[in-house]
């Protein structure tokens, strides 16, 4: 059966990605496609090694194959055919049975949102937990759940000393600025129009990092479920990897009524990374920082781009 290719990037392209840059190209190829990173989407002081750009679109290219499951189709791909360098990341061979797990998540790809609110003060169940950290598994990573009060509170003060760092660096938030956008733009920090400049002009200005990190070390202490998201390796590849377990957690999350917010300050900050991946070893090398729960309130969905803008002929 041929798969509707258009549907299926319209799909993938609802992945998460680090300041909403959405930095991933398809491209149709012999009925399969590539995909390629847009460089042109990267955040060179948040990311100078383009780590996250990379995880962002190994979360499309694993939701691209859950959109190809449920469209009855199976996929087989190749991660990184030309080298480790190059922007082309993957290719994607479409054919043969679909997986039925796959296809099951689905249904969750348009309930799944980044929620940057708090929490209800539900607990997760320690079911649901497993399945999380099946699902990471699944895609060759590990999600170590952070559950002792201890570590909680090391983390939670990593998460504020990286906000406090990020913020004072003016090129910082000056990148951090230049993704806030209008919600018509389809990508970025949506917001209204009319609040957009004097958000930039407040982010370029002001060093807001201690009251910032203030509130994110509360919402790590307070988070339903906490973890961390690691793999054995940190190489584009592991990168990849990461990335698709991120999306695979993130849609079995969404398919228990849950969502996820991120706290990877600690992580985007050198000197920090270390530290958290001392402080919870059982992650391996840390690729994300993830708080879990039942949102407060009905979530909002990011704006995307639309196909014909990621999608090459």
């Amino acid at each position: 059966m041929p798969i509707d290719i258009d549907a299926a990037v319209a799909q993938a392209v609802r992945a998460p990605s680090s300041h909403n840059t959405q930095p991933w190209l398809f491209e149709r190829a012999d009925g399969g496609l590539r995909l390629y990173a847009d460089r042109t989407r990267a955040l060179p002081v948040n990311d100078p090694e383009d780590r996250e750009l990379t995880m962002s679109c190994g979360a499309a290219l694993m939701t691209l194959r859950v959109a190809a499951a449920a469209q009855g189709a199976g996929t087989e791909v190749t991660l990184l055919p030309e080298g480790e360098d190059s922007d082309l990341l993957a290719t994607v061979a479409f054919g043969g049975a679909a997986d039925p797990a796959r296809a099951a998540l689905a249904p969750a790809i348009a309930a799944r949102h980044t929620h940057r609110g708090d929490f209800a003060a539900a607990s997760v169940d320690a079911e649901i937990v497993e399945r999380l950290e099946a699902a990471a598994e699944a895609e060759g990573a590990h999600l170590a759940p952070v559950d002792s009060d201890s570590l909680r509170a090391a983390l939670a003060d990593l998460v504020a000393e990286g906000d406090a760092t990020q913020w004072a660096d003016p090129r910082w938030r000056r990148e951090l600025a230049m993704w806030m956008h209008p919600r018509r733009m389809g990508d970025g920090l949506a917001m209204p129009g009319a609040a957009v400049p004097v958000a930039r002009f407040a982010v370029r200005h002001f060093d807001m990092g201690d009251r910032i990190g203030a509130q994110d070390a509360d919402r790590a202490r307070a988070a339903p479920c906490l973890a961390v998201l690691g793999t054995e390796g940190d190489t584009p590849r592991d990168w990849l990897r990461a990335g698709m377990a991120l999306a695979r957690v993130l849609l079995v999350a969404a398919e228990a009524g849950l969502q996820a917010g991120y706290l990877n300050q600690p992580l985007q900050v050198a000197a920090l990374r270390p530290r958290v991946q001392r402080l919870v070893r059982d992650a391996g090398q840390p690729q994300g920082v993830l708080r879990l729960g039942q949102p407060d309130g009905p979530p909002a969905a990011t704006p995307r781009r639309p196909v014909d803008a990621v999608l090459l002929p």
